[in-house]
């Protein structure tokens, strides 16, 4: 289908196309919009706000110091591995100001996938927070990181409070292990030696890749997603679209300089990347980070400090929140958009959502390859729950069968995403990448979708084996390649399985080499060699895997094993 297949469908108030030429860049996004909305706060955390001058100021500072205190050069990598902290939009974007491009890195990662990101990468730079010093001082003799900024917890708070903040973290919480990096200069040093100094104009064409963004792709191996600034900023202009759309009295939903958003989700993730850190911009909106959001009572008490418009999340944390006794006395009379994405929406979450909150859930769609936004749904009873939507303004999606020809409506095939945010493709895997994008711009997503006559999208299946946990992607192919590694295991398989509380858990099926392997031990393993969210939360332990005559493991018929 081509994009003007939906042009009819949208909702009041959207266009149907976006003007690519607004922008020559992410950087002129930024700089416009801090001198536009200067006096408007940009980003709250920890009872400190930055206005978009604030915003402009630091990262100009922080820009400067890159420039002249280090021989970083444009196209340089560089890592920023932090939660939601306001120390991590100053990092991006003066990172970017600066001509570098960010690689975007999980605060969760176990040593191995720090490793392997920074070296594929080649970052040069690092900016992390010294909770993670014990890690990056094991990983640096493997990299090329040449530069470490290191920032704590209390950097962006005033004199006092960032010392006892910083005090009881290190002190009282014990979150800093003993670590030893002489050569890390202090975020605050950072900033405070590139003060008024200016940043040197880095000329970025839209062409330029401005962040690598890690994901499995259709295998296990972490590749970066090429986002050029043309993505990034065709993604802004596409949701900012969507939010143009009229309410009942004929005024945009969304208005200029004056949504308060909710920011729980990681920012370093695709979903709030962008949705949080970039298209915020071009409106002027204002972002309450929420660096802990698994503190539900923490969290709550947050949103009770704020008259909030908008709210990020996906069903995992809708559940936990509703599930707190005082999430129910909150003010929600300003709630206007609660979008879902990262995984499926339960369609029982959605129900009890809008019956407390008076606000309707919509869930679009969207991968890392595509910046992430290929599909939203309309706002308010305009939804269509069950589906992702209709592609966002100047996208295109069509169904494909296993040989690559054209499917019609309502068929089921593989879904195929056109359109300015497509990514560029992998870093440096020409392979990889023709194996998903073709001439044509078309990228294969390995989900199994059908479109239906009014243009609506279902995701029904996936193509590829790939797990979804809480929203983050985990490829079983990952999980098997690091077990194998265990010399008591002799051969082992990943899949996914529902789960009340993250959509999807991994099950982990192993053959044991030696009888004397036990679960906590691979636990142990596990946890030592993954994040979180990958570590299994069932494992079995079986005499032989299910093969094909190839010698194939059959991960389906695993699934259907209770």
């Amino acid at each position: 289908m081509q994009p003007d297949f939906w042009n009819d469908k949208r909702a009041p108030g959207v266009p149907n196309t976006i003007d690519l030429d607004t922008y020559k860049s992410v950087v002129e996004v930024f700089e416009r919009s801090c001198k536009r909305f200067a006096d408007r706060p940009a980003f709250s955390n920890m009872g400190v706000t930055l206005t978009y001058a604030d915003l402009e100021r630091q990262s100009a500072a922080f820009a400067a110091y890159l420039q002249k205190h280090t021989d970083l050069k444009p196209g340089d990598r560089i890592a920023v591995q932090m939660p939601n902290v306001l120390q991590y939009p100053v990092a991006v974007f003066g990172a970017m100001r600066a001509g570098l491009i960010v690689v975007n890195t999980n605060p969760l990662y176990t040593a191995r996938e720090m490793r392997h990101q920074f070296k594929d990468a080649g970052v040069r730079a690092l900016v992390y927070l010294n909770m993670f010093g014990k890690l990056v001082q094991e990983v640096l003799p493997d990299t090329q990181i040449e530069y470490l900024i290191e920032a704590r917890m209390g950097d962006m708070l005033p004199a006092m409070k960032g010392w006892l903040v910083n005090t009881v973290v290190k002190k009282v919480k014990k979150m800093v292990p003993d670590y030893h990096l002489p050569q890390a200069i202090s975020f605050k040093s950072a900033l405070s030696k590139g003060m008024g100094q200016g940043v040197k104009a880095v000329e970025a064409g839209l062409d330029d890749i401005a962040v690598l963004q890690y994901t499995g792709g259709t295998t296990g191996v972490a590749k970066g997603a090429m986002l050029t600034h043309g993505n990034l900023v065709a993604n802004m202009l596409q949701v900012d679209a969507c939010m143009s759309q009229l309410d009942d009295a004929g005024q945009p939903l969304m208005k200029q300089g004056q949504e308060v958003m909710i920011a729980p989700l990681p920012l370093y993730h695709i979903y709030a990347f962008t949705a949080n850190c970039m298209c915020m911009m071009v409106n002027g909106n204002h972002n309450v980070l929420i660096t802990n959001p698994r503190d539900i009572p923490g969290f709550i008490k947050e949103l009770s400090k704020w008259r909030f418009t908008a709210l990020l999340g996906l069903n995992t944390l809708f559940v936990a929140l509703m599930d707190h006794p005082d999430f129910k006395s909150l003010d929600f009379s300003g709630l206007k958009l609660t979008n879902s994405g990262g995984t499926a929406l339960v369609k029982a979450t959605a129900e009890r959502w809008k019956e407390i909150t008076g606000c309707t859930v919509v869930e679009g769609y969207g991968l890392t390859e595509t910046s992430p936004v290929a599909s939203t749904n309309a706002y308010g009873e305009r939804a269509r729950l069950g589906t992702v939507g209709i592609p966002v303004p100047g996208t295109a999606f069509k169904v494909i069968d296993d040989e690559g020809q054209d499917l019609g409506l309502g068929e089921r095939g593989e879904l195929c995403v056109k359109g300015p945010q497509v990514m560029k493709g992998y870093w440096q895997r020409e392979e990889a990448t023709a194996e998903v994008l073709d001439a044509d711009g078309w990228f294969k997503t390995g989900d199994i979708a059908i479109i239906d006559e009014d243009g609506f999208t279902r995701i029904v299946d996936r193509k590829k084996d790939m797990i979804i946990v809480s929203g983050f992607n985990v490829y079983p192919n990952e999980i098997e390649d690091v077990m194998l590694t265990n010399s008591k295991v002799a051969s082992c398989a990943a899949v996914g399985v529902p789960d009340e509380k993250s959509g999807e858990a991994v099950k982990l099926f192993i053959v044991a080499r030696d009888s004397s392997l036990t679960e906590a031990e691979v636990k142990a393993f596990c946890r030592e060699n993954f994040t979180g969210y990958k570590v299994p939360k069932q494992i079995v332990f079986k005499d032989a895997l299910p093969m094909s005559p190839v010698g194939k493991i059959l991960r389906r018929e695993l699934r259907d094993i209770s």
